[in-house]
């Protein structure tokens, strides 16, 4: 993995937590499964057993030292690679944008603007407020509490990437008051702002008060995080 680049600087990410934390065993699990690959294919990669990667992850194996993280983190970059570097191209988006990726899950532009509604259906979101909307030309997807505490409002705006005409999708939500009064503060705004993780009846009393007032279109969606991701970065 000479030169840097996203790769590069992934690699130094997950083989940097994985090392440096206090359960390495979960950290490798965590990456392992964001990269939606098995113990079964981590390990034919590695030409080690099922057994092995399992006895790591499950702190049965002693703490993997720095060259067999090494053996890890270029095994899952490995594999990504051959399946097209989605998850390599993914962070170099996020790294790009200038955010790190526990604030910014992904940051992408769509070749051709995609109709509103077919994202909502597809991420099993319940639109509470509408702004007339009806094509976005991207999407973000922030953890709202990394994003609310650590962004400046300049770094906050650029969440937005090339264009506002873009869904800002909103993880770790309790009721997304934190979210519509930052989004107050921010102008212009995005056409469409999803909250993941609650139900309609659980939103704030005036989120649909002020997505009006502010002009973007508002839904919430409890599907899993991982499927909603899954989909979200297979776009084009």
């Amino acid at each position: 993995m000479s030169g840097r680049g996203p790769k590069r600087e992934l690699a130094e990410k997950i083989a940097g937590e994985i090392t440096l934390s206090d359960d390495p065993g979960a950290t490798l699990r965590k990456w392992r499964t964001d990269f939606d690959v098995s113990q079964t294919d981590l390990a034919a990669e590695l030409d080690v057993s099922s057994s092995v990667i399992s006895d790591y992850e499950s702190g049965r194996r002693e703490s993997p030292g720095i060259g067999v993280v090494g053996r890890l983190v270029d095994g899952l970059l490995a594999i990504d690679e051959r399946r097209g570097g989605e998850r390599i191209r993914q962070y170099g988006r996020v790294l790009s944008a200038g955010f790190e990726s526990d604030v910014v899950y992904d940051l992408r532009e769509y070749a051709t603007s995609l109709p509103l509604s077919r994202l909502y259906g597809d991420l099993e979101a319940t639109e509470v407020a509408s702004s007339g909307t009806e094509q976005v030309s991207g999407h973000t997807v922030i953890d709202s509490i990394e994003a609310i505490t650590r962004l400046s409002s300049e770094e906050f705006f650029r969440l937005y990437g090339q264009s506002t005409n873009r869904v800002l999708v909103f993880t770790n939500v309790t009721q997304g008051e934190g979210v519509g009064i930052a989004l107050r503060v921010i102008n212009p705004t995005p056409n469409a702002v999803i909250l993941h993780g609650l139900e309609e009846e659980d939103l704030w009393d005036h989120a649909k008060e002020l997505a009006r007032i502010d002009g973007y279109s508002l839904a919430v969606t409890a599907a899993p995080l991982d499927e909603m991701l899954e989909h979200l970065v297979s776009l084009e």
